[in-house]
């Protein structure tokens, strides 16, 4: 059964970090690019950030640039996003999914986790 299951999340105040985990299991995750997507309440969803199967490219959605790094240890069947400097607006459900192309536009994903809970504030 393929699955992603999100974790990490939780309550930060503004300037703080939170490193989030995508763990797969059920496929080889060797063969897929990984993305960060989160949904704020009443927005869409949005693209945060992706890496390719290798880990050789990584993408970023320009509101996260210099603040948040994607990893990924193919090894563990885990991928990672470090996120710094966190903002009351980067609030939101994060959630990760998987992709044959590297990619922030979310209709390329599929197999998506049930996402974890991310609140800046004071």
């Amino acid at each position: 059964q393929v699955q992603l299951v999100e974790s990490g999340g939780g309550l930060v105040q503004p300037g703080g970090s939170l490193r989030l985990s995508c763990a797969a299991s059920g496929f080889t995750l060797d063969y897929y690019a990984i993305g960060w997507f989160r949904q704020a309440p009443g927005k869409e969803r949005e693209g945060v950030s992706c890496i390719s199967s290798s880990g050789g490219s990584t993408y970023y959605a320009d509101f996260v640039k210099g603040r948040f790094t994607i990893s990924r240890d193919n090894a563990k069947n885990t991928v990672f996003l470090q996120m710094n400097s966190l903002k009351p607006e980067d609030t939101a459900v994060y959630y990760c999914a998987r992709s044959t192309v590297p990619t922030l536009f979310s209709s390329f994903f599929s197999s998506w986790g049930q996402g974890t809970q991310v609140t800046v504030s004071s």
